[in-house]
């Protein structure tokens, strides 16, 4: 096995062209099990994973409900963490002043058994966290905290448009890198092909998170399965959204959340192959086509153009249809539901006063969608 390495932004170090996200590690569901990470089968996975090259461990304070980072610092031990560089998230969501950024990277570094973490990210960087940690003058904080040798180098994972991206980036010149959602179906969505160019033009690192949206990318559907079978590819679906997003020069890791050994080894194979433009025309062309069997299962045919918000009762309609969306494109109503109530979805909130109907640009009946969204994803 030939593991491909590709250079990490401006830093001088290579990393592996696969990384470990440590979000989805295998779960002890046996009868006397907990509940939680499979400490056991997670770390013969991790450690098989570094022992064939892999160089990149990616992990936050809220994965796992806060067991990720423990978890990662089991495995590093025995010599491992000397061969990787660990990257974790500081939560957004619990840092309201400088103080509370000090004190949840001392925790952190206290749950990974480490003094010291290689690329620290606020996580879930947006405009409004952006915004707090400039009045808080966090970044002061976080350099000091490099001085003091607890942070390597700083960045953030994001999820939010264009536009803030380039005004994240912007707005502080020590970024080394940013880690965004990217996959196929997603080269117009949040950061997009824009935001991957934008981002390594600036010299940063480009770490590539949900390359197969969450598995949803490998799911058998017949439309699909249909296609590959049409154009003779003997590979399957992981393979070639991993390889399209390899193949992109800007990229710089991808992050696979891995959940079995099976998976860890598929992945590792799939790497042998991830140099960049070395997918075929005949290959690109699959990839096109894919997309066009995914779109046209789309149920609402939202552009997520954003015209239709604030709305009045605060509802995020593009969000909402995008999760409805989710559900008919790749069969997944299941995933769709859980995220869309993770994350906050208010269909019933619809008062059907038709204001987001008059400024939609594709005449979506957005009154008529939200009771039917609230019936199939809101607890009754």
């Amino acid at each position: 096995m030939l593991l491909l390495y590709r250079d990490f932004g401006k830093l001088d170090w290579k990393v592996s062209s696969l990384g470990f996200g440590c979000m989805r590690l295998p779960i002890d569901q046996s009868e006397s099990g907990s509940g939680n990470i499979d400490d056991k089968e997670a770390m013969r996975m991790v450690r098989h994973a570094i022992d064939q090259g892999v160089t990149y461990l990616d992990s936050a304070y809220r994965y796992h409900n806060g067991g990720s980072e423990i978890f990662v610092g089991k495995a590093l031990k025995d010599g491992y963490r000397d061969k990787v560089k660990v990257a974790t998230k500081a939560p957004m969501p619990l840092i309201k002043t400088a103080a509370d950024y000090d004190r949840i990277l001392d925790e952190q570094l206290k749950k990974l058994d480490m003094d010291y973490i290689d690329y620290y990210l606020f996580h879930g960087l947006g405009k409004k966290g952006f915004e707090l940690i400039k009045e808080q003058d966090i970044f002061a904080h976080a350099e000091a905290a490099q001085k003091a040798g607890k942070i390597g180098h700083l960045g953030f994972s994001f999820h939010e448009t264009y536009d803030s991206l380039v005004e994240i980036i912007d707005g502080y010149n020590k970024w080394a890198l940013c880690q965004v959602q990217y996959n196929f179906m997603d080269t117009e969505y949040q950061a997009g092909t824009k935001g991957v160019q934008y981002a390594a033009s600036k010299g940063l690192a480009v770490v590539v998170m949900e390359p197969l949206r969450g598995g949803k990318l490998t799911r058998p559907i017949k439309e699909v399965s249909d296609c590959l079978e049409r154009h003779g590819y003997k590979g399957t679906m992981a393979d070639l959204a991993l390889r399209w997003v390899w193949n992109q020069p800007e990229v710089s890791v991808i992050l696979s959340g891995m959940s079995t050994m099976d998976q860890v080894v598929e992945n590792l194979a799939t790497a042998d192959n991830s140099a960049p433009g070395s997918m075929s025309k005949d290959e690109l062309a699959l990839v096109k086509e894919l997309e066009a069997v995914y779109r046209r299962r789309t149920g609402i045919p939202c552009t997520a153009c954003g015209y239709c918000v604030p709305c009045p009762q605060g509802i995020d309609i593009p969000g909402v249809i995008r999760y409805y969306n989710e559900g008919t494109i790749y069969d997944a109503f299941d995933d769709a539901k859980r995220a869309y109530n993770m994350f906050g979805g208010a269909a019933g909130k619809c008062v059907q006063c038709k204001e987001c109907e008059e400024k939609c640009p594709q005449s979506v009946p957005v009154s008529e969608w939200m009771p039917k969204i609230k019936e199939i994803f809101e607890p009754a």
